[in-house]
């Protein structure tokens, strides 16, 4: 074989383990009474962690539908609490824990009375 190496490896490729399915839950309690009233500022505080349009965001009704590289998730709100939920699949499910804190960090914001928590 050109250029091939005595002892080298033909054929096989180094395998990567990505880490699988990656599922996200993160509760916040709110004194807010609706979703409506917590829009502006849970899209301001989205806005502000995930800049430059990583992160798609969609209304659907009271849903806030959440989509990025990777990941698929939703905000919802019930009896005073905000409940984010996403699943993670590569290359999200390897910067999970960033996820977890910015999307946390965005939901307490916006759920605090003067939107900074």
């Amino acid at each position: 074989m050109p250029g091939h190496r005595p002892g080298a490896c033909v054929g096989r490729a180094n395998l990567l383990a990505l880490p699988v399915m990656s599922e996200l839950s993160i509760e916040v309690p709110t004194s807010a009474t609706s979703m409506a009233e917590l829009k502006p500022r849970i899209d301001a505080a989205l806005q502000k962690e995930f800049p430059g349009g990583m992160l798609q965001r969609r209304w659907e009704g009271e849903v806030l539908h959440l989509s990025g590289p990777g990941a698929k998730g939703s905000i919802t709100f019930q009896e005073g609490t905000l409940f984010a939920q996403a699943e993670l699949s590569p290359p999200a499910s390897m910067m999970r824990g960033l996820i977890e804190q910015k999307i946390g960090s965005a939901i307490r914001n916006a759920t605090a009375p003067d939107g900074t928590a």
